[in-house]
């Protein structure tokens, strides 16, 4: 990670440029009380009623409204263009979590590009909240709690195996991969799931319902990250 623009011991709230859900915003802020935007995630902050603290990215998709509606010293502009704006709040926030807010549900290549920098970053704990899902990137061991019958999708975006209990089709011996296997539209079984990975690469996906069960699992002492890549 670079030297931090946000700094917080609890949970961070990041809102992109998509719209989300007021009521969304509302849940994400019983865990995060900090908002910070990306780029244009800041005019979608306003027009709920937040004021970022920091506004990190390109600034090329700021509003001229938005820019002089911001108090002195909440941009911070970083001009290279070999990553994205989400990239950027990544790499620039220290959070024991990372909730995103308005990065699922609109454009499918940036949410690829999203999911592609959850994995590349996997020593960030960030779950991205959209209308039908919460997708984050598993660590190496994970105990969700769920309801049975609830929707776990497993999905490679790189070669990964692992282990599983509580699924319905365990995951044990299987080689996961883009383009070959993948995990989808598995269920719970048990009031407890439990994943263990061998790498990183792995996303989960849950039903809207499971946030609260993905947030305290994530955030579990139990919940080691992956260490940062050189």
């Amino acid at each position: 990670m670079n030297d931090p623009i946000v700094s917080a011991s609890d949970p961070i709230l990041l809102a992109g440029g998509g719209e989300f859900r007021h009521a969304d915003l509302i849940v994400a802020r019983t865990w995060a009380k900090r908002a910070v935007a990306a780029d244009g995630g800041a005019a979608v902050l306003l027009r709920h009623g937040v004021m970022p603290e920091a506004v990190i990215g390109d600034l090329d998709s700021l509003p001229d409204a938005v820019r002089a509606a911001l108090p002195r010293g909440v941009l911070h502009r970083i001009e290279e263009q070999d990553s994205t704006d989400f990239d950027k709040c990544l790499r620039h926030i220290s959070a024991p979590l990372i909730l995103g807010l308005g990065f699922l549900g609109a454009r499918v290549d940036h949410q690829l590009s999203v999911f592609n920098r959850l994995v590349a970053r996997p020593d960030v704990r960030c779950i991205l909240i959209g209308r039908e899902d919460v997708v984050f990137h598993c660590p190496r061991a994970l105990a969700l709690t769920l309801a049975p019958g609830m929707r776990v999708s497993l999905f490679p975006m790189r070669p990964v195996t692992g282990q599983s209990t509580g699924l319905r089709w365990p995951i044990d011996g299987l080689a996961f991969v883009p383009g070959g296997r993948v995990g989808t539209s598995n269920e719970a079984v048990e009031a407890e799931v439990r994943l263990a990975m061998d790498g990183p690469g792995m996303l989960v996906i849950l039903p809207r319902a499971a946030l609260e069960a993905a947030v305290r699992a994530v955030l579990s002492v139990a919940c080691a990250p992956w260490i940062a890549r050189a």
